[in-house]
């Protein structure tokens, strides 16, 4: 029983530590990649809730909800995050740039709003090809129509361009300093609307715009750290949602993968809990059934003892009960010996007082005939006497 126990803890002690060991690894991933530091579907939601570009500019850098976690730079400060606009037909390319220094920006993704032929508008979220890979889009579905689509098609429409720039940020900006990773994705998930829909697509609407405009792209960090892009940060994957499916990111990407997600991890948190629970109870049975097995052990010799002590006491009860009949056989045996005595002096008795009454009887026959021959003679004698006096007087009156 011992061994067995030993076994299962060994086992149980193995299987949570090379869990454990699973998770410390991916969070170690999860923390080495940039792109983890600001969520696309974040900067979807702010976009449908701004008035205008400027608005949008504002609720990106505000400090109190904190959208970004971006630290391009290394300076323990969230980078600020510029916006520009670029016009062509239809389709408006609204560009978010972190402020890295002095005239140095990088793109870190784009927002491509377009109005089709029938007035309807449809909006991509695009990371940046440097800092998320290729093709990383979401489509947001918006609940209602923004009060931003408003702002874009009118006359005389001037693009956004941002006034600010390095060291010189609007009153209502201060610094802070970047979450961990892992506090940043809790953060974060308070400020995206899951109200709305983030469908992932793999398709660029505006290639052609976009391909207009990447010439003038900026990209100081990427010219800084060559072999920092997407591709050299994460061999063998094509964009960060490549990433999160295989690395089981915490981070939804729509309604749908919300759920599926969390149906995820709640079937993980059951398998991990069960498993534990599993190697627990197995633990948890081994030493039950080793305290069982004691127990039982306990209880037999317990056993034992009361069988041998019952024993003894049949024995004892037995030895008794012998010499109670060997007692009560011997007193009988003195009764019968006294009873029979008895009645042998009772019947001797009888016997002598026979034997007496009988030679009484005797005694009084032979009197009575010693008594009756007596008589006789004596009777004889008077009568002889009597004849003789007769004879005697008989002859005297004779002579």
């Amino acid at each position: 029983m011992k061994t067995k126990l030993i076994h299962l803890s060994l086992l149980a002690s193995l299987t949570i530590g090379t869990i454990f060991a699973q998770d410390k690894t991916t969070v170690v991933a999860k923390n080495s990649d940039i792109s983890d530091n600001l969520d696309l579907r974040a900067v979807a939601t702010v976009f449908g809730d701004a008035r205008d570009l400027e608005d949008f500019e504002r609720r990106l850098n505000d400090p109190k909800t904190q959208i970004s976690n971006l630290d391009l730079n290394n300076d323990n400060y969230v980078d600020y995050l510029r916006v520009i606009e670029t016009v062509e037909g239809n389709v408006h390319l609204v560009v978010v740039q972190a402020v890295l220094d002095r005239d140095v920006y990088q793109d870190v993704a784009t927002i491509e709003v377009e109005r089709d032929g029938n007035n309807r508008v449809q909006v991509q979220v695009v990371g940046d090809v440097y800092m998320y890979g290729a093709n990383y889009i979401y489509e947001p579905v918006y609940v209602h129509t923004p009060l931003i689509y408003t702002t874009f098609w009118v006359r005389n429409y001037r693009p956004y361009y941002s006034s600010w720039y390095w060291n010189y940020y609007p009153s209502y900006y201060t610094y802070w300093n970047p979450f961990p990773i892992f506090r940043y994705r809790n953060h974060i998930h308070v400020h995206i609307n899951f109200g709305h829909t983030y469908h992932y697509a793999t398709h660029r609407r505006c290639a052609v715009v976009y391909n207009n405009y990447y010439g003038r792209r900026g990209n100081g960090y990427e010219r800084r750290y060559p072999n920092r892009s997407f591709t050299h940060r994460n061999a063998g994957y094509a964009n960060r949602y490549e990433l999160d499916s295989r690395r089981n990111s915490n981070g939804p990407r729509s309604r749908n993968d919300i759920a599926s997600n969390a149906t995820r991890g709640n079937r993980e948190s059951r398998t991990f809990n069960s498993s534990a629970t599993r190697t627990r109870n197995e633990a948890r049975t081994s030493r039950n059934n080793e305290a069982r097995g004691n127990n039982e052990t306990r209880e037999n010799r317990r056993n034992t003892a009361r069988v041998n002590t019952e024993s003894r006491t049949r024995n004892e009860a037995s030895r008794t009960d012998n010499n109670r009949t060997y007692s009560e056989r011997n007193r009988n045996t003195a009764r019968e010996r006294g009873t029979f005595s008895n009645n042998a002096k009772r019947n001797s008795e009888p016997r002598e007082r026979n034997v007496m009454s009988t030679g009484s009887r005797r005694n009084s026959d032979a009197r009575d005939a010693s008594s009756r021959g007596n008589a006789p003679s004596r009777n004889t004698a008077p009568r002889e006497n009597s004849n003789s006096r007769g004879s005697e007087s008989r002859g005297n009156g004779r002579g």
